[in-house]
């Protein structure tokens, strides 16, 4: 018996979420920026990261799989990130040099994929690891968050505890991300292969 794999389409559940996350990342920024409300912040910004495999699985459940989705979900999940670590290092939650190291590799991964699209590759399923490391850094700025006080006001003992304890996973979750960038060297490889066969058989 054949799989249903219809495209169900821009409207869809799981793409109004993740339009939806989307939609959340300025008011995380006004809450960073423009309030006092550092803490609530840092709540939303680890609601936000959690919440990054609701629309998948929506997907997957209502049967809504979607050309779109499948272009929106790690797009969305790129700039959740690459937002909530600049805006983090910039209310000096985290130190420049590590958000800089995150940085550079979701710009990495953004750059590979728009050329690997424009080289005509077929596309590449995004790897459970990868899932798993987008959601570790995403819990680690926010942690970053609570554990800093504005205007480097002095922490409370749980403060730096929780601190040492974000740094060693936040460390964890990096290298796992540059990890798994490096795994995406063979899977490009073959979908680069695979798409230009499709080009000339078409």
């Amino acid at each position: 018996m054949e799989t249903d794999v219809r495209d169900a389409g821009w409207r869809t559940w799981a793409n109004l979420v993740t339009v939806l996350r989307l939609g959340l990342l300025p008011v995380f920024l006004w809450l960073l920026f423009s309030t006092n409300h550092r803490a609530i912040a840092a709540w939303l910004l680890a609601f936000l990261g959690a919440t990054d495999w609701i629309d998948g699985w929506l997907a997957r459940r209502l049967n809504q799989t979607s050309t779109v989705g499948k272009i929106l979900d790690p797009t969305a999940d790129r700039i959740l990130v690459m937002v909530g670590l600049i805006a983090v290092a910039a209310a000096a939650g985290v130190p420049w040099w590590f958000a800089g190291i995150t940085l550079a590799r979701e710009v990495l991964v953004s750059v590979l994929t728009v050329v690997l699209a424009a080289l005509g590759a077929a596309r590449i399923d995004v790897l459970w690891w990868g899932k798993v490391s987008t959601f570790i850094l995403m819990t680690t700025f926010p942690l970053f968050l609570l554990t800093t006080n504005p205007h480097h006001g002095a922490l409370a003992t749980w403060q730096h505890v929780a601190r040492d304890a974000t740094w060693v996973v936040g460390v964890a979750g990096l290298v796992l991300a540059w990890s798994v960038f490096f795994g995406y060297v063979r899977p490009a490889s073959r979908a680069l292969v695979a798409g230009r066969a499709a080009r000339k058989m078409g």
